[in-house]
């Protein structure tokens, strides 16, 4: 009986020792990876600490391209792609033209043969005429989306451009400068070449050396204004001009507009001062012409002399 009970009692014994062990090791091993867990939180936590954004890598493996997918019939050929391309290059030469040439204002007389090549452009994408594979670019560069970038670009400078007049400054083909505008500068070079002498000394004397050559510029530029045949870069070249010589220099010059105006105001003014002497002077006149008549004798006179006869 007794060893019955014995071998039992150390079954029991060994089952529940071989238990606490074996807990015990699965506490030790979720201790152990919740400590590990804890270290890796407190790292992540660090490096985002180290850095706001968390930024993932990306496999190149699954990089996507989305013009792989379009169908070739869809894509934009070789010639029209060139097309774009020179467009692209076109468009960035003349910005670069423009931004220079913004103080003082010449946006005409420096990049006019850069917009005249970018326009030469655009009219190529946007016209009918076939490539080598008879097609058109027109609808595929233009026409092909909502946003349509490539006249939305074109639309800015080609306004800017109407804005600033450039094309009553430029020959018909984007060759050249006009005649009346080589004239112009020439005569402004003369003009500030004027100031430039004689601004070191006396501005009296500049006023009185460079009166003719000023009033010169100024008929030229006013014949200019109402022909239209001035651009921006002329208007600005002028303002610049007329603040020198009176803000700068302080000189005067009497316009010939204002000539007629003071004789009309003084016209004006002396007419009541004439009314009102012409007025007396004919009232003096009536009264030495008035005639005054001999006294009539009187009707009772009369009678009474009837009667005695």
């Amino acid at each position: 009986m007794s060893n019955p009970k014995t071998r039992l009692f150390l079954v029991l014994f060994a089952f529940n020792t071989y238990s606490i062990v074996s807990s015990d090791e699965v506490q030790l091993n979720i201790s152990s990876l919740a400590d590990k867990l804890g270290q890796s939180s407190s790292s992540v936590a660090a490096s985002s600490a180290v850095s706001p954004v968390f930024k993932a890598a990306v496999d190149p493996v699954f990089s996507i391209n989305m013009l792989s997918s379009f169908p070739e019939d869809l894509e934009i050929t070789d010639y029209c792609s060139n097309l774009l391309h020179i467009f692209g290059e076109r468009y960035v030469t003349y910005v670069n033209c423009l931004v220079p040439a913004a103080r003082p204002v010449k946006v005409c007389q420096s990049c006019y043969s850069s917009y005249g090549r970018l326009r030469e452009t655009y009219l190529n994408i946007s016209s009918d005429q076939m490539g080598p594979s008879n097609e058109s670019c027109r609808d595929i560069l233009l026409r092909s989306d909502r946003l349509m970038l490539v006249p939305e670009l074109y639309s800015n400078l080609k306004g800017l451009w109407d804005k600033s007049n450039c094309d009553n400054c430029i020959t018909e083909g984007y060759e050249s400068l006009t005649n009346d505008t080589l004239y112009f500068m020439n005569t402004l070079n003369h003009t500030l070449s004027c100031f430039e002498k004689y601004s070191p000394g006396n501005h009296t004397e500049l006023c009185k050396s460079c009166k003719t050559a000023y009033s010169q510029l100024n008929e030229l530029y006013s014949g200019m204004e109402r022909n239209k045949t001035m651009c921006i870069d002329i208007e600005d070249a002028m303002n610049m001009t007329r603040r020198l010589w009176s803000k700068k220099f302080n000189c005067s010059f009497p316009r010939k507009e204002t000539v007629p105006v003071i004789a009309v105001s003084s016209f004006m003014l002396f007419l009541p001062i004439i009314f009102y002497l012409s007025s007396f002077l004919h009232s003096e006149q009536k009264k030495r012409k008035l005639i005054h008549p001999k006294r009539v004798k009187s009707y009772s006179n009369i009678n009474i002399q009837d009667k005695q006869s």
